[in-house]
């Protein structure tokens, strides 16, 4: 999948496929995009109808001016539990946050991700967030809302009870996977009734159960992964006192 912010060619690509009538998993595809990124690109600029690839970059260049004229670059923030170079770990938060926005990620969330999952404790409140990433609480709180909905962060309450902490754990990825395997499930089920509407032994129908026999086993092997990783855990740990 391409890396990297989309170009001037991706968006003039994306206007004339919108024009032909493509819907955004087709141009995602064709492009090697998620089509959440592309709904994202066409939705904030103007809507399928309105959509035009010049006005579409250089809005995009005149939020990113803006976006560093207004937001400077956190500071690195230093470790000195672990000794850690702060600048390294601030360039692999950055980096990290790029790669998940490139899976398809909102790009605040997975900025939120990215800074909970660097710190050891998993965990920063609201002010925190704000602090690190130099956005504003209402950005950091539309990004949690997302995050929880997707069950990759809950809300904690620390020790004196007066302030939520938004929490990330060792899971996140387990209930993302199983989320992924459950749309797997629904494409699979989706592609069976297309055997039967359309025959299977018609060029379309054939299609359909040629899907359904990869996505099968595609969400078999996304459990089987998840199942072999939480027994592994559970052999690791020491056992209870009896």
């Amino acid at each position: 999948m391409p890396g990297g912010r989309l170009t001037s060619e991706d968006r003039q690509h994306i206007a004339d496929w919108l024009a032909e009538g493509l819907g955004y998993a087709e141009i995602g595809r064709r492009l090697g995009r998620p089509a959440s990124t592309v709904m994202r690109e066409v939705t904030r600029n103007g809507g399928p109808e309105a959509y035009r690839a010049d006005r579409a970059h250089e809005a995009t260049r005149h939020r990113a001016r803006r976006g560093r004229r207004e937001r400077p670059p956190a500071p690195a923030v230093a470790d000195d539990t672990h000794g850690r170079d702060p600048q390294a770990v601030q360039d692999f938060t950055l980096s990290f946050a790029e790669l998940l926005i490139q899976q398809g990620v909102p790009r605040m969330a997975a900025r939120v991700i990215a800074c909970l999952y660097v710190v050891d404790s998993g965990s920063l409140t609201a002010a925190e967030l704000v602090q690190r990433l130099r956005v504003s609480p209402a950005s950091v709180s539309q990004a949690v809302a997302f995050l929880e909905q997707q069950g990759m962060v809950r809300r904690e309450r620390d020790s004196g009870g007066r302030r939520e902490r938004y929490v990330i754990d060792d899971s996140v990825w387990a209930r993302s996977i199983i989320a992924s395997a459950q749309m797997t499930d629904a494409l699979n089920e989706a592609s069976l009734r297309g055997v039967d509407v359309l025959g299977a032994a018609t060029p379309a129908g054939a299609r359909f159960a040629s899907a359904a026999e990869l996505l099968i086993l595609v969400s078999e092997s996304l459990r089987r992964g998840v199942e072999q990783w939480q027994r592994g855990r559970g052999a690791d740990r020491p056992a209870a006192d009896g």
